[in-house]
C-alpha cells in the first residue's frame, strides 16, 4: 500500500486508547487487536437473543445524529433498547452545538444525564476527541468524515459468522476508499492471516493518513493492499464488498466524477471472475442498484449484504455492552 503525509495524529496507533481508560470507540486505531477481534466474536454471539439478556437495564444512552440515517440510527437504537437501556434521540438542531455551545462543555453536561453518548457527525475525528476528552461516560463513534468502525466490526462479523472462521480468508473491495473502506482495514489489520485487497478509482482511494494508519496497525505487512488496476484484480477471494459511490450521497464536486468509477460496478461477470462457489458478496448499503452493483448480484444467492445490515444491529450490542459494562454478560440460562 502507497503511503501519504505523517498524519498529524498519534504516533502510537493506540496512544489515545493507552492516556485514556475510558472505553470510547472513536476510531479502531484506538483499540488493540485482540479489543477488535472480541468485538467481532461478540457480535455474532448476539445474533442469538437467547444470548443477549437485558444488561443495560437503568442505563440511558444518547444518540445524536447531525445527518440523515436509516441503517446505523436505527441499529444503535434498537441495540440500546435490546440490551435493556432507554434511548433519548437527538436531530441536527436539537443541540445547542447549533448555537456556539463547544463539543467539550457538552461533553460536560451530558456526562450527568447519560451512561454512553453515540454520535455521527460526518465530520472531523477531532470534535468527537474533544467531546470524549472532556466526557466522563463512553463516546462511540457512529460514522465520522473518514471513519465508519461499527460498520467495520459488523462486516467481519458477518463473514465470521458465515466462514466460522476468519484466518486465511481473502476480502476484495471495489469501489470508494470511504470511511467503510478505511474502517474496513484498519479491523483486517487486527486479525491474523486475513487479507484485504482495495480496489478504487485514481483519485478516489483511501485518504492518505488512513492509509499510513492501516500500514502501522498491520505493521508493515502485505496483506492489506490499496491499487488503482481493475485489470489486476485478484482471483479465489473468499469476498467482495461493494459499497456507495457517494457516501451519504454527498456530491464529489467534480461533474465528471462518474467517469473515474467506469468498470467498478458489481456484476455476475465480475463475481465469477474473481471468484468461486463459496464466495459472496457484501455490501454496506445504501445501495444505488445498477451503479455500484448489478440486482443480480445483490439479491443472487450469494449476497450476504442484508445479514450484514442486521450485523450493524449486533455490533452496536456489542460495542455499547464493552463501552458501559466493560465486556460480556453472559447469561447463566436462556432467556425467558
Amino acid at each position: 500500500m502507497s503511503s501519504g503525509p505523517t498524519h498529524s495524529g498519534p504516533t502510537s496507533p493506540f496512544a489515545h486508547h493507552k492516556e485514556n481508560p475510558m472505553r470510547h470507540l472513536l476510531s479502531l486505531q484506538d483499540l488493540d487487536p485482540a479489543t477488535v477481534r472480541h468485538l467481532v466474536d461478540r457480535s455474532v454471539k448476539l445474533a442469538d437473543p437467547d444470548r443477549r439478556g437485558l444488561p443495560l437495564a437503568g442505563r440511558v444512552v444518547g444518540i445524536y445524529f447531525g445527518k440523515s440515517s436509516t441503517r446505523t440510527r436505527t441499529a444503535f437504537s434498537a441495540a440500546a433498547l435490546r440490551l435493556g437501556a432507554s434511548v433519548i434521540p437527538y436531530g441536527p438542531d436539537d443541540l445547542q452545538l447549533t448555537t456556539g455551545e463547544t463539543w467539550g462543555d457538552t461533553a460536560r453536561v451530558m456526562s450527568g444525564y447519560l451512561d454512553a453518548f453515540v454520535l455521527r457527525t460526518n465530520g472531523p475525528l477531532e470534535e468527537m476527541r474533544e467531546l470524549a476528552g472532556a466526557a466522563r461516560i463512553p463516546i462511540v463513534n457512529a460514522l465520522s468524515e473518514h471513519e465508519h468502525p461499527t460498520q467495520a466490526i459488523a462486516d467481519l462479523a458477518t463473514l465470521r459468522e458465515h466462514f466460522g472462521d476468519l484466518s486465511g480468508r481473502h476480502i476484495l473491495y471495489i469501489g470508494e476508499g470511504n470511511s467503510s473502506a478505511g474502517a474496513l482495514a484498519m479491523a483486517v489489520a487486527a486479525v491474523p492471516d486475513l487479507r484485504l485487497t482495495l480496489v478504487t478509482p485514481e483519485g478516489y482511494g483511501l485518504e492518505p493518513h488512513i492509509a499510513e494508519t492501516v500500514k502501522l496497525l498491520s505493521g508493515g505487512s502485505d496483506r492489506i493492499r490499496e491499487h488503482h488496476d481493475l485489470g489486476s484484480l485478484p482471483t479465489g477471494v473468499d469476498a467482495v464488498y461493494a459499497t456507495r459511490w457517494q457516501t451519504m450521497g454527498v456530491s464529489h464536486g467534480d461533474d465528471s466524477w462518474l467517469r473515474a468509477f467506469d468498470g467498478f460496478r458489481v456484476t455476475r461477470q465480475m463475481m465469477t471472475a474473481v471468484g468461486g462457489p463459496d464466495t459472496v458478496f457484501l455490501h454496506d448499503l445504501p445501495a444505488m442498484r445498477g451503479q455500484d452493483v448489478d440486482d443480480d448480484v445483490l439479491d443472487g444467492p450469494d449476497s450476504l449484504a442484508w445479514r450484514q445490515a442486521y450485523h450493524k444491529m449486533t455490533s452496536a450490542m456489542a460495542v455499547l455492552e464493552w463501552a458501559v459494562l466493560g465486556g460480556p454478560t453472559e447469561l447463566t440460562a436462556p432467556r425467558a
